[in-house]
């Protein structure tokens, strides 16, 4: 049994309890003998031993937060309730203004072993070159890349409202020391990005270890300051709608800026039910805190059709304050012609 400190105050025996098992009774007392121990008859009774196991069982303050949202879901009737959602709503948003919006909403990214700087610079010129070249179109939200690219992004970009973001944090897994992780960011941030993008400690989630991983979250969030922190969650890998909400949940607690649903490392990524999910705790979270999380879809997303499935979720789910590029993203650089493409009414290969 765990010492209680307030032990001595709370027991009218006012025995000195060391907790050491000299007796029967587990405890040791300054006025014990071999022979005159009454522990038996009077100490037990004192209520320490509740109060030392209320002390135990008290939750933490991840738990606490926790507890203010419904997280324990079905898979089942998730994925009913996402493809009701789609089958009713998507078609009205099937639209040349949608589609506009999309492209706004895109984080064009290069996340390849291959990158080097003379493909990052021309990438950034591309989106450079869209300003002259579509003027009545708004340019893409931001070009995303590894942190060593982010300095040739930040000397070449030249289109307004156009942001740097990059990975960081041990991307994509996650798995490396914490010093490295802060390093790695701060070091981002002075190159010029003004957003990160770092993946969730997964394997502490998963662990349970809930203090560990917001302790990292957080103190990332630190490093950032006013700059925007997105937390990946890697949907794919917590595997049911329970763990998705909780995740959710303790990375906007811990900081996050924005919650995004995958690296596209891992398989599945983004799916629409993960989508939906999120979604459903950026609401939850918002009547709660009063406080805006903007949502990424991110990871195996292929076409405007699955773009317009997510665009669909989050206008139903979340409402039009969150139909901009401030509070919702879409990464899948593909996209990007695509999009184009129909709303020109032609083949186009721009981006490429």
């Amino acid at each position: 049994m765990r010492y209680n400190q307030n032990h001595d105050n709370a027991c009218e025996n006012k025995h000195e309890h060391h907790h050491e098992h000299s007796c029967g009774c587990g405890h040791t007392h300054s006025d014990y003998t071999e022979n005159d121990c009454d522990c038996d008859d009077d100490c037990c009774d004192c209520g320490c031993e509740e109060e030392d196991k209320e002390h135990l069982h008290q939750p933490s303050k991840y738990d606490v937060a926790l507890s203010k949202y419904a997280t324990h879901l079905k898979d089942d009737e998730i994925a009913a309730q996402t493809a009701r959602i789609i089958e009713k709503y998507k078609k009205e948003n099937d639209t040349k203004e949608v589609r506009k919006l999309l492209l706004n909403c895109l984080d064009l990214t290069s996340l390849k072993c291959t990158d080097n700087e003379p493909g990052i610079m021309k990438m950034t010129e591309k989106v450079n070159d869209f300003v002259d070249k579509y003027p009545e179109l708004d340019n893409v939200a931001a070009i995303c890349v590894y942190p060593n690219m982010a300095e040739i992004v930040n000397d070449t970009l030249e289109a307004d409202h156009v942001k740097i973001a990059c990975v960081a944090g041990g991307f994509p897994s996650s798995q490396t020391f914490s010093e490295i992780k802060v390093a790695e960011t701060a070091m981002a941030i002075h190159a010029g990005a003004d957003e990160i993008d770092i993946v969730l400690p997964v394997g502490k989630f998963l662990n349970g270890d809930y203090e560990g991983m917001c302790d990292e979250i957080e103190e990332l969030k630190d490093v950032c300051g006013d700059k925007t922190l997105k937390v990946i969650l890697e949907t794919g890998v917590l595997t049911t709608a329970s763990n998705i909400k909780k995740a959710s949940i303790l990375a906007m607690y811990s900081g996050a800026d924005f919650i995004k649903t995958s690296t596209g490392k891992e398989s599945p990524a983004a799916t629409p039910e993960a989508a939906y999910v999120m979604c459903k705790a950026i609401k939850e979270y918002f009547l709660e805190t009063n406080k805006r999380i903007g949502f990424k879809a991110a990871g195996g997303i292929k076409s405007v059709e699955d773009a317009l499935s997510y665009y669909t979720i989050v206008k139903e789910v979340l409402g039009k304050e969150w139909l901009n590029n401030g509070l919702f993203r879409i990464g899948a650089s593909r996209l990007a012609d695509q999009l184009l493409s129909e709303i020109e009414g032609k083949d186009l290969k721009f981006f490429s």
